[in-house]
């Protein structure tokens, strides 16, 4: 499996290399989406990845200058970003502005590990904040610039599996998001998140404020935008703790998880649902366990979990219902959720069981 190792470089002069290697990839970068759509105006396609690496070949040996400053491994690796991009988004990809860039990546050359927390990149040395030893073997060295303004490199390594620490349960649940509860799982606990932004906005606000006085291009300007950049950074990182502790908490009862996103607005970023169902996804790989996505246009809370019938004009302002059908109250959340996990049961492995209250649920249907 692969594995990423992240530190942060610590600051020094010579990081002024690796910015400058950055802003170099973003020249790259924007040489060749310019090509590409000139391409696509006259031929009406896309080029494609060998062609784009012709070209880059041709112009190396054209251009004597400033191609050579960046790794020939790391001008390649900004084609292929340009390529997946092509093949990943609807639409075409845009220019970008060297402070919008943020990375470049090497492979087999370009770096080498010196012993303990020193790192050679590109001729120059550089120490790192070594927080945990690297297993593995590094297959691509990254440099990534935030917008904090620091630097971080990435090791990415290939390893063995690592053995899970959680115990095998047997259990499976599902998870209903909301507003009014961060998520009601299918046995009836209610989990309650915090809201580092909602709990930060005034300072937030401020912070913005104080940006938009700033002269545009000025150093000032530059500190205030930081400023904000690491407010929001502390907001990310307790969102992030919070995730993994309750994902963690979550496998420790259950294998496999039902889980199902919801789209709300700004409250909803704040909860972050889309980056807890990541997480999810990667603690349950860690663990050996599961996570099975429902499709979110799945009537979950409509749905009676006892005889299946269809509440269609169920209200949000609505938090318990009664099914014309059989008669069965029930909480709107809390009947989702049972809805998650028998959809997410109905492909199951043997084995794998409704764990508490949901069990009756998933046996009556």
């Amino acid at each position: 499996m692969r594995k990423t190792y992240k530190y942060r470089l610590y600051t020094c002069e010579r990081n002024k290399h690796l910015v400058r290697s950055i802003e170099l990839a973003s020249v790259v970068w924007n040489h060749f989406v310019a090509l590409t759509r000139r391409y696509y105006e006259i031929y009406g396609e896309y080029p494609g990845y060998y062609a784009l690496k012709k070209h880059l070949t041709k112009l190396k040996q054209r251009d004597k200058g400033h191609w050579y400053d960046l790794n020939s491994q790391a001008l390649q690796n900004v084609i292929e970003r340009l390529d997946q991009a092509y093949h990943d988004s609807a639409g075409r990809p845009g220019f970008k502005k060297r402070e919008k860039y943020t990375s470049f990546t090497l492979t087999q050359t370009g770096w080498k590990l010196l012993g303990g927390n020193r790192v050679r990149i590109q001729n120059h040395n550089y120490k790192f904040v070594k927080s945990r030893p690297i297993k593995g073997e590094i297959k691509t060295v990254t440099i990534k610039r935030d917008a904090c303004g620091y630097l971080w490199i990435c090791f990415s390594v290939e390893k063995e599996p690592p053995t899970p620490e959680l115990p095998r349960t047997g259990n499976a649940v599902g998870l209903d998001f909301g507003l009014k509860d961060f998520l009601v799982t299918s046995d009836g606990d209610r989990i309650q998140a915090p809201e580092p932004l909602q709990e930060s906005l005034e300072e937030v606000q401020d912070l913005h404020k104080e940006l938009s006085r700033k002269k545009r291009g000025s150093n000032n300007r530059k500190k205030a935008k930081r400023r904000l950049a690491k407010k929001y950074r502390q907001i990310d990182n307790q969102r992030k703790d919070f995730h993994f502790k309750l994902a963690r908490r979550l496998f420790s009862r259950y294998d496999v998880v039902g889980a199902m996103k919801e789209l709300w607005g700004r409250k909803v970023s704040d909860l972050g649902f889309a980056s807890f169902v990541k997480i999810l996804e990667h603690v349950a790989q860690k663990e050996g366990k599961e996570v099975r996505k429902i499709d979110r246009w799945f009537p979950s809370s409509q749905t009676c979990s006892d005889c299946s019938h269809r509440y269609e004009d169920l209200s949000l302002e609505e938090r318990t219902w009664t099914c014309e059908e059989c008669g069965s109250l029930h909480d709107r959340d809390l009947n989702a959720a049972r809805n998650v996990l028998e959809r997410a049961l109905s492909s199951a492995e043997a084995g794998v069981r409704p764990s508490g209250a949901a069990a009756r649920v998933a046996r009556s249907s």
